[in-house]
């Protein structure tokens, strides 16, 4: 809630060196022109203004509105909303564990829990020497490599307590870190200023890609009409045979249950009434 909500006369923000605010807004214009309107610059303007001072500071948020024609509280509502935004000085690497459902069960939690201790910092804090925040984050469509953490928006997949401690030591400690995917990875200046839109000019940053596991794309290639091949998953120490191709989906076996899914196994039909089946119709009884 801002001063004037709170019916207060608002404190003016400081304004930036002329310096730095010629260079912004040198910069803010790119952005701007990029956009039919040019409010819709606002989201890309706060990346550039957290690229400046590592957090959105009043400010930023100043310079915001007034490049784009918006009142400070018209800003302040979007630099809270979400949670890219820093609103307090942060560290040069943002630390994410992911502790979303899949994350948390393969070890997510016991991530973060371990790495608070290590680091003796709690959620959204920042170590004494200014290298390291920490947080949980949600879920980051990641979910075939959990758990993950995150260093500035880059992937760390298939995390373990031991790992995850080895790897903010290293931040901390200035030594080179290479994400498991995507691009080299850069201070969270630097990565809000490419989120603002600017190129990443550093050396292989370009050529870096990285992409989904196996398990993420089985959905896609459904949709593209891929054949897939059966897995089949049996009781520990049993074997069966790998089913024909040629066979419907509800017929392919699984574990214990002869079928795919007990969802798509065909039922009988109701005992107390066979005109109306209660869920899908065996061959037999159509």
């Amino acid at each position: 809630m801002t001063d004037v909500q709170l019916g207060m006369p608002e404190l003016p923000a400081p304004d930036y060196p002329a310096d730095v605010r010629a260079r912004l807004e040198a910069d803010a214009r790119e952005v701007i022109a990029r956009y039919p309107d040019s409010r819709s610059a606002l989201l890309p303007l706060l990346h550039l203004v957290q690229s400046e001072e590592g957090h959105v500071t009043r400010t930023g948020m100043r310079f915001c509105a007034e490049v784009l024609g918006l009142t400070t509280a018209e800003v302040t509502a979007v630099a809270t909303f979400y949670t890219m935004y820093r609103r307090k000085p942060s560290g040069d690497y943002q630390v994410g564990v992911c502790t979303n459902t899949l994350c948390a069960v393969m070890g997510g939690d016991a991530i973060f829990e371990e790495l608070k201790q290590h680091l003796g910092v709690g959620n959204k804090e920042t170590t004494e020497d200014g290298k390291v925040t920490l947080e949980h984050i949600e879920c980051n469509a990641a979910c075939d490599f959990a758990p993950v953490v995150m260093v500035n928006w880059e992937f760390f997949d298939n995390q373990t307590p031991e790992s995850a401690k080895r790897l903010v030591d290293d931040l901390r400690a200035g030594r080179p870190v290479t994400p498991t995917r995507g691009a080299p990875l850069c201070t969270f200046r630097e990565t809000a200023r490419i989120l603002a839109g600017f190129p990443d000019t550093r050396p292989g940053a370009v050529e870096a890609g990285g992409g989904a596991g196996p398990a993420s794309l089985i959905g896609l290639k459904l949709a593209k009409g891929e054949a897939l091949p059966p897995r089949v998953v049996h009781p520990r120490g049993e074997t069966a045979e790998e089913p024909p191709r040629d066979r419907a989906p509800h017929d392919r076996p699984i574990a214990g249950s002869g079928h795919l899914s007990s969802h798509d196994a065909p039922q009988q039909t109701s005992a107390s009434d066979p005109k109306h089946p209660a869920g899908p119709v065996s061959e037999e009884g159509e």
